[in-house]
């Protein structure tokens, strides 16, 4: 109603009435709009007509979007701006998408959405492997896009909001696990882990000696029983052992119950 009375008033009035008119009603939508800081999510995806779909969505959800579609400028930006989420196209011309994500996982403590129209197990492993958080096949609904994107960035700012509450450590021979600073020290030397590898290592050390099942450490750490594969469990059990384990092929940490799942030995 208060914007119909303006549009009236508009109407109604003569040329310099209206400009005045015209001004308040920018700037007060603009200030509406930005008394909330608004999520910056980043497109790298080749495919123009795709890329401006995706961010035509993202915006009339009030994202901020910014599109680039050569890889290269595209990870440059990722590592050096300030985004909030990563949507990244697999296939990119001249640059792996894989090794953009892991580039980007390295440095940046983010969502990523990895997008592509290779629909193989292996491909998907491989880039939750990577650190990525979702992966979604071509052709794809970009309401089920928005959805995602939503779903992962409130988990995120739960995540972030929880620990931020949070200075304890869990320190289990010889592990030490920074909840509020989110980093892994093995034997005072420190790991560097992913966001999903942080994620399971931590909610597997909360709850020592408790088995459980790839289904339920998925739900638990991703969220969505529609995104990815159980078998990203074990993708990210076998890192986490890489990084943490001695020996590998006989863990001290994290064990295998062979048929059941996995669970975090303190002694």
């Amino acid at each position: 109603m208060k914007l119909l009375r303006l549009c009236i008033i508009i109407v109604n009035s003569d040329n310099v009435k209206s400009i005045k008119w015209i001004f308040m009603i920018k700037n007060y939508f603009e200030k509406d709009r930005w008394l909330k800081r608004m999520n910056r999510i980043l497109i790298i995806e080749d495919e123009l007509a795709i890329a401006e779909l995706e961010k035509d969505y993202l915006e009339l959800s009030d994202f901020q979007v910014d599109v680039e579609t050569d890889g290269e400028v595209g990870a440059k930006k990722a590592l050096e701006e300030d985004y909030d989420m990563l949507i990244l196209d697999l296939m990119l011309p001249g640059v792996d998408g894989f090794d953009i994500c892991r580039k980007v996982r390295e440095k940046k403590e983010m969502p990523i959405i990895m997008v592509s129209s290779k629909n193989d197990d292996i491909d998907k492993i491989r880039g939750l492997g990577l650190g990525a958080d979702d992966y979604i096949t071509k052709p794809f609904s970009p309401s089920e896009l928005v959805a995602r994107v939503k779903a992962h960035l409130s988990r995120y700012t739960r995540l972030v909001g929880s620990n931020s509450n949070d200075n304890e450590c869990i320190e289990i021979r010889g592990i030490r696990i920074d909840k509020t600073a989110r980093r892994v020290f093995v034997d005072d030397e420190e790991k560097i882990f992913t966001t999903k590898e942080f994620d399971l290592l931590t909610f597997l050390a909360q709850n020592p000696n408790h088995v459980f099942t790839k289904e339920e450490l998925f739900q638990k750490i991703w969220g969505m029983e529609s995104v990815g594969d159980v078998a990203t469990v074990t993708v990210h059990i076998k890192k986490i052992r890489e990084k943490v384990e001695k020996d590998t092929s006989k863990p001290q940490y994290i064990e295998t119950i062979w048929g059941v799942g996995y669970r975090f030995k303190i002694s």
